[in-house]
């Protein structure tokens, strides 16, 4: 009979009569079930191509005009850094940007000199630093390698920052318009909403590896095509593959996919419109599933055990979680970088500017509940399935984002959460709560895609259309990213510069800035990015910004545990004053010295306070107190420290 499906090569067939003649159209089930048609011309296709059609010439000027948006929204957001990609610097996260262009640099240089870009002993001397159990975006810095080498670690970070929302925003684009709706416009909005929602452009201050959200989408895509029959093997592989990359660029966000994945397909699976279906399609899911543990395995093998048994490991970070939570208020407030922000709307419900991780606005919260219960009118049982499991993983997640204790407008209600059960868990533990958040927008943009899509195929009134866009432009409008903050930054010492260190350093010495290289001080590190990417060889520094061991309670904490030499300076620089030197603090500091086998101590002219100034005389005269006069070389001030 006319009309009736035919399933082929994993598409739904429906033949049916025009006056032209015979047509085939193929109708694509969707990955969660949504079965779609795809718009074709009355005719045979060798009469007339699918290109040459006016539909196909559409489907071509929209994925042009939203890949078009991505990118200047991209380039919009991070136009701050464009201006001198060397001089300027993100203002409220200097430190993790300093850590990823040293990331960046130190992975191409491992590359290219037959080392392990998973540990290092060129930061943290003499114990070295475990990269398996920090952000070490392997990936990107193998990848990206050549860029780092041609034009340097802080541009190559602003173009991957910059290609990271773009990308984000077509990989939901693709998997919207051509999986989950009809409409090019509905992707378009949902897609471009998830890629500049308040949590990217939060994490877009300086987090190379949340930015790169264009990994969800995919591995979303990867798991429901386990389901199609005879393809659990290649599935699998791909899935395989996919996981391997995204832990190497963002594990804590391959880690929160996982888990929003797991909620979804079980809310699904359970629906009694879905539960047939569920139990069909599972062996071929476990099938997969298990190849792809055995690839990812394969390939991710030693990272996992340096993550879980190696060196310098440890478990748990050393972040409070009741600190590192969601607001509960924060999900109707305004974020910083947008157009509410900028007309002084915004607030400071966040732990710090990078971490907005859902500050959705109160219009789109309501305009999110009306776009459910419209939908759920409207839907189908099957379709019903999928808008209960869309909500019930946005609800669990938001309430696990809220962390082990209520807090409400800043004020902790000591109302204990779900979040108190799982923190305990092994690495649950090393997770912020507060990024659970983020899981939330995908399933906004969903429903916003989904619902816009409903529209367009069946328009309601004028009244009713009138009223539907003033919801979307109220609710989405002061949603609009402004550009990052960004500030200027001292340039790299002609010292380092110009590779003189090589002439009072010996090759793969020790040298070390003052301050000490930490978060809050990340020259040294910015210095040994500079070094490794122009090729001038090695120098080792003491300390560093990274994550390891001697946290409270055997967790992990930011950089080593202090020594005397450190805390002398972190004194002298905080307060501007010098602080008392005795015998004993000299003898102490030379200690510290001989401990990390330093050759030279460096201050530059100027000194790089991530989060505050500091006294650079104040700094001199410290040092100067415990090691003597300095020399002046090229625009350092250098002390070596003899070999004992």
């Amino acid at each position: 009979m006319a009309g009736d499906p035919t399933f082929i090569d994993g598409r739904i067939w429906v033949a049916g009569t025009w006056p032209s003649g015979f047509r085939v159209c193929p109708v694509r089930a969707g990955p969660i079930g949504n079965v779609r048609s795809v718009p074709t011309s009355p005719t045979l296709a060798a009469d007339q191509p699918p290109a040459a059609t006016p539909v196909a010439r559409r489907g071509r000027r929209a994925d042009l005009t939203v890949a078009l948006v991505a990118v200047v929204l991209a380039g919009w957001v991070t136009s701050g850094l464009w201006r001198d990609p060397n001089s300027r610097v993100i203002l409220v996260n200097a430190s993790d940007q300093a850590l990823f262009e040293w990331l960046l640099a130190f992975g191409g240089h491992a590359l290219t000199h037959g080392q392990n870009p998973l540990f290092t002993q060129l930061v943290n001397v003499p114990d070295g630093v475990n990269l398996a159990v920090n952000t070490s975006i392997t990936v990107y810095a193998a990848v990206f390698a050549p860029l780092t080498y041609l034009i340097g670690p802080p541009a190559t970070f602003l173009v991957i920052l910059t290609l990271n929302l773009a990308a984000t925003a077509l990989a939901w684009y693709w998997l919207l318009s051509r999986h989950l709706v009809r409409s090019r416009l509905a992707a378009g909005v949902g897609a471009l909403f998830v890629a500049y929602s308040p949590g990217m452009v939060s994490h877009a201050n300086a987090h190379l590896n949340w930015t790169a959200g264009w990994l969800v989408p995919l591995l979303v895509w990867a798991v429901f095509a386990l389901r199609r029959p005879g393809r659990w093997l290649r599935g699998g592989i791909v899935l395989g593959v996919l996981v391997a990359v995204a832990f190497s660029i963002a594990a804590e966000g391959l880690f929160f996919t996982a888990l929003a994945l797991g909620v979804f397909l079980t809310a699904w699976a359970l629906h009694p419109a879905r539960r047939a279906e569920a139990r069909a399609a599972l062996p071929d899911l476990l099938r997969g599933l298990g190849v792809t543990a055995l690839v990812a395995g394969v390939l991710l093998a030693y990272p996992l055990w340096l993550h879980f048994a190696g060196p310098q490991r440890f478990h748990g970070t050393g972040f409070d979680p009741v600190i590192h939570s969601e607001d509960v208020a924060a999900f109707g407030a305004y974020p910083d970088r947008s157009l509410a922000g900028a007309v002084g709307l915004d607030t400071t419900l966040a732990p710090n500017p990078t971490e907005e991780n859902s500050f959705f606005g109160l219009p789109l919260l309501l305009l999110a509940v009306v776009c459910f219960g419209a939908l759920w009118r409207a839907a189908a049982p099957r379709r019903r399935a999928t808008l209960v499991a869309l909500g019930v993983t946005a609800a669990v997640f938001a309430v696990l984002s809220w962390g082990p204790q209520a807090t409400w407008a800043g004020r902790r209600t000591g109302q204990t959460l779900p979040f108190a059960l799982l923190d305990g868990l092994p690495v649950v533990n090393a997770a912020l709560p507060a990024r659970l958040a983020l899981v939330v927008t995908p399933v906004v943009g969903v429903l916003l895609a989904y619902t816009i899509d409903r529209l367009r195929a069946a328009p309601p009134g004028r009244r009713a259309r009138a009223a539907w866009a003033a919801g979307f432009a109220a609710a989405l409008l002061p949603l609009l990213p402004t550009p990052l903050l960004t500030s200027a930054r001292p340039p790299v010492p002609e010292f380092i510069a110009a590779g003189t260190w090589r002439q009072y350093v010996s090759p793969g010495g020790v040298l070390t800035p003052v301050p000490l290289t930490l978060d809050v001080t990340p020259d040294g590190q910015r210095w040994q990015a500079h070094a490794l990417a122009h090729r001038q060889g090695e120098f080792r520094i003491p300390a560093g910004f990274f994550l390891g061991p001697g946290g409270p309670d055997g967790r992990g904490r930011i950089g080593p545990p202090p020594r005397t030499f450190d805390t002398l300076l972190d004194q002298a620089g905080r307060t501007g004053l010098v602080p008392i030197v005795t015998e004993g603090s000299v003898r102490l500091v030379r200690d510290d010295l001989r401990y990390w086998g330093v050759e030279v101590v460096v201050l530059p002219d100027e000194v790089h306070g991530a989060k505050y100034d500091l006294d650079e005389e104040a700094l001199r005269r410290t040092v100067t107190a415990l090691l003597g006069e300095p020399q002046r070389v090229d625009d350092v001030w250098l002390w070596k420290v003899p070999a004992t």
